[in-house]
């Protein structure tokens, strides 16, 4: 099975310094979408990984949370792609849990989820955090400059291997001509 680790905000869709905190801040990075979409097209299953300490601090609850993610479903849906699955932290970084990135408990579960060796999978996002999270399991980390990712890379520090995409339509594109 082919499989790819993908962080949402800054990567998917546009981040905000103040969360995304309804359905009218969920706003999509132009091709992200259809990025997602040819993954799905070329034999790829598609999980998220993502942060949501809004939830932690009150900013939003469970039911918004699944709202953002049902908009973002349909409006993959209409263009023909598919997320496989949905992980989140909705922890803050005080709760030290395991499951918040950069810890690799949600990269643990997905490879349990898809009862897959997470060795070489790609993990894309636009902050150290996300591509920590992968490295310390071997995944293969790809920093996309949309988001945080510009920022990320100035500061360096970039596990090794990290390659470098302008954003999710670049780094789709180097998936399935390397598979």
């Amino acid at each position: 099975m082919k499989l790819v680790v993908l962080d949402r905000d800054g990567v998917i869709n546009y981040d905000s310094v103040h969360f995304i905190k309804s359905t009218n801040e969920w706003i999509p990075i132009p091709g992200s979408l259809e990025a997602i979409a040819l993954l799905n097209q070329n034999g790829y299953r598609v999980a998220i990984a993502t942060n949501q300490s809004g939830i932690s601090r009150g900013l939003f609850d469970m039911v918004t949370l699944n709202a953002i993610h049902d908009k973002m479903h349909r409006a993959l849906g209409q263009l023909g792609g598919r997320i496989d699955a949905m992980f989140y932290c909705p922890h803050s970084a005080e709760d030290n849990c395991s499951c918040r990135k950069p810890k690799p408990g949600m990269m643990e579960e997905i490879g349990r989820r898809f009862s897959q060796d997470m060795k070489s999978v790609p993990i894309v996002g636009d902050a150290l955090r996300d591509l920590q999270a992968g490295a310390v399991l071997g995944m293969q980390p790809m920093l996309v400059r949309t988001g945080k990712g510009e920022e990320t890379l100035a500061a360096g520090r970039l596990p090794e291997g990290t390659l470098v995409f302008a954003d999710l339509a670049e780094a789709v594109q180097h998936i399935i001509a390397k598979s």
